[in-house]
């Protein structure tokens, strides 16, 4: 097992290096007035009518849902947004095969290019950071308009993302589904679920937009489920600042309180092919994990913070954020698998006795 475990590590860490190997590059660009930058608006999105604006444009059409994917954050090269060129769209489509992976045997799958928000504007002061996330999601609202318009053909859907990804999804509710207009009402309808991994939720958020409904359970629907790992040592991160409590839930134990579970609980830790996404190892039983009373980050157990590093220098000592997929990989694809089923099941029982 501890050889196994190694091997998981050092995979994980080359798979992640691959996506960052610029980062030095992109540190020693940062300008000495980092806090004092402004980012102009983008004033116009990306023409998603398009087809080189889509990863995946409908991958799948034998699923009976569809997965609308977010990718995180690959740009470490630019100070504010990405440009559209080919590196760039080389590693976000390597980031995001390993993302759908997750996704691939139950939903069809829609992922848009975007000009996302470059790693190195989460170093720069809070106004500039949000209007780096604005513009980036200035093509995320647009790629989801003609989503909605032009493919879904009232199709249920999983909304997806993972760390800038999981917060263009909480905008995409903040938009679309909130309020009594019709629109809004259908979309809520055929909502799944909406997996957020890797951006708090907040009771804030929750208070403000009652459509950014918590995952209480492993099963139910409409719901947001997220979580960021720490190693219980972490007194702040960029993820989820010092004084933020973050509203989780437990990937092994599907509980939104501080109850251990168990490592036994984990069915399985895995490595991918840092370009296929496919799975090359799989672990059982690698890590067990609860949700921190305090910060509501989901803390690792059984595994070593010196073997997990956060490889960036945006992330402290401690911080598992990169690991957030990798480490529950096969409990969350389960659960992908669980709650579409779940809601077909209702639907269908909803549609006979309609």
């Amino acid at each position: 097992m501890m050889k196994s475990k190694s091997k998981i590590k050092q995979t994980i860490i080359y798979i992640i290096c691959i996506l960052v190997f610029l980062c030095s590059f992109a540190s020693a660009s940062i300008p000495a007035n980092a806090a004092d930058i402004r980012i102009l608006p983008f004033t116009s999105p990306l023409d998603y009518s398009l087809e080189d604006n889509w990863l995946y444009d409908g991958v799948g059409d034998d699923r009976a849902v569809d997965v609308f994917i977010v990718a995180p954050t690959v740009d470490t090269l630019n100070e504010t947004n990405a440009v559209m060129t080919a590196e760039y769209k080389k590693r976000f489509r390597n980031a995001m095969n390993q993302q759908q992976a997750l996704y691939a045997e139950t939903a069809r799958l829609y992922a848009p290019y975007y000009r996302q928000m470059a790693m190195n504007a989460y170093t720069h002061d809070p106004i500039s950071q949000e209007e780096a996330a604005a513009n980036a999601y200035i093509d995320v609202s647009s790629a989801f308009r003609y989503y909605l318009n032009n493919k879904n053909g009232g199709r249920p859907v999983i909304l997806a993302g993972y760390s800038q990804g999981a917060d263009m999804c909480y905008r995409l509710l903040q938009e679309f589904y909130g309020g009594d207009g019709n629109e809004a009402a259908h979309l809520r309808k055929n909502l799944v679920a909406v997996y957020a991994i890797g951006w708090p939720m907040t009771a804030e958020m929750v208070e403000k937009y009652p459509q950014i409904v918590p995952a209480t359970r492993e099963d139910d629907l409409g719901v947001v489920i997220s979580y960021d790992c720490e190693d219980g040592h972490v007194k702040g991160t960029f993820i989820i600042p010092e004084g933020t409590k973050a509203i989780s839930i437990n990937p092994l134990n599907w509980r939104t309180d501080s109850v251990v579970a168990s490592k036994k609980l984990n069915k399985g830790s895995v490595t991918q092919d840092s370009k296929t996404g496919a799975i090359t190892s799989v672990t059982p039983h690698m890590c067990g994990a609860y949700i921190d009373p305090v910060r509501g980050s989901l803390i690792v157990q059984d595994i070593n913070t010196t073997d997990y590093p956060p490889v960036l220098d945006i992330f402290p000592e401690g911080s598992y954020h990169l690991y957030d997929n990798f480490l529950f990989f096969v409990n969350l694809k389960e659960n992908i698998q669980l709650r579409t089923n779940r809601f077909l099941e209702k639907r269908n029982i909803t549609d006979k006795s309609a």
